[in-house]
């Protein structure tokens, strides 16, 4: 037996006062009980017990010993039942990474309606455009936006898909007029927001013949942070595209207008990704059913805001041309 393995046969042999039944409770021999207490004394260099054909008792060592010993197993017991607990209820921390326009307007909020369901998990949100190693860098789950994923060996959900929107300052749009078909952007400033997977001075839209729409202009400014984007296109300088939970409050206060309202860009995806499948973290596991459930739900609420501010605004909806 090891070492952990002869502290337990002792513990039991104590407790059980004979080897025989402690070798019953283990469904051990009793000479195999005999020779893990020998082992242990060989080791320490010292008697634990002394024994008798009828008796055995602890000597001033084994007392000693005994007390370390029921410290030590009852630590491992805790800590093997707090680890096999970790599969059937959520607890302790999870170290969450999100892009940084996602995590701020989608996660967070959704972040609290899932601690109220599982108020013993912690949460570390960590916001970047960067996409971390998660094994390397301690993260147990990364919530990315991205037209497809590289392969790798980690696991990943499709959560869902967020679009983006062309829009404009009013000031703008006074200054140099408002364009009614894409051909049209040619003529106007239009600013970039740089994904990992998209190329610079190229929009790509849906439900047009002509889905990429090339620049032939170079754009006065490249961002990376879709927040930052929209306070440069509320300052006046362009058009650009922003996400719609980026678009909303602009829209509602009228510092920005829809370009194009007929049009889109096309989607990107939402991915939850993870180390691995086999003996999930109950907490891992539930995050991302969680999100799975709700993130569609709160897109929707968001697109349909979006189609009613536009029939409230009476923008008119022009037919997809080119």
């Amino acid at each position: 037996m090891d070492t952990l393995e002869s502290m337990r046969m002792f513990a039991r042999v104590v407790e059980a006062g004979s080897f025989t039944k402690a070798a019953s409770l283990a469904s051990v021999t009793t000479p195999q009980a005999s020779r893990a207490i020998t082992d242990l004394e060989s080791r320490l260099h010292t008697r634990l017990l002394h024994r008798t054909t009828r008796h055995l008792s602890l000597t001033e060592a084994g007392e000693r010993y005994l007390q370390h010993c029921e410290q030590i197993l009852a630590q491992i017991d805790l800590a093997e039942a707090e680890a096999a607990g970790a599969g059937a209820q959520p607890s302790g921390k999870l170290r969450v990474h999100a892009t940084t326009s996602f995590g701020q307007h989608h996660l967070a909020p959704l972040i609290a309606r899932y601690r109220k369901r599982f108020p013993e998990v912690v949460i570390d949100l960590v916001l970047a455009q960067r996409v971390p190693d998660l094994v390397d860098e301690g993260f147990d789950i990364s919530v990315v936006v991205a037209r497809e994923l590289a392969d790798s060996a980690l696991v990943s959900q499709r959560i869902g898909s967020v679009y983006t929107i062309l829009c404009a300052s009013p000031r703008y749009l006074e200054k140099h007029g408002t364009p009614v078909r894409l051909a049209d952007l040619n003529k106007h400033t239009c600013l970039q927001l740089t994904l990992p997977d998209v190329p610079l001075g190229q929009w790509h839209f849906e439900g047009v013949d002509e889905s990429v729409f090339r620049h032939v202009r170079p754009a006065p400014l490249t961002v990376n942070v879709a927040e930052a984007l929209g306070e440069v296109i509320r300052a006046g300088m362009g058009i650009g595209p922003l996400p719609i939970a980026v678009a909303l409050p602009g829209l509602r206060d009228g510092s920005l207008v829809r370009v194009l309202p007929s049009h889109r860009l096309r989607a990107n995806n939402i991915y939850a990704m993870y180390a691995s499948r086999r003996y999930l973290d109950a907490k891992i596991k539930t995050f991302v059913e969680f999100l799975r459930d709700q993130v569609p739900l709160a897109l929707a609420e968001q697109d349909g805001e979006l189609q009613a501010f536009g029939e409230n605004q009476n923008l008119v909806r022009e037919p997809y041309s080119i």
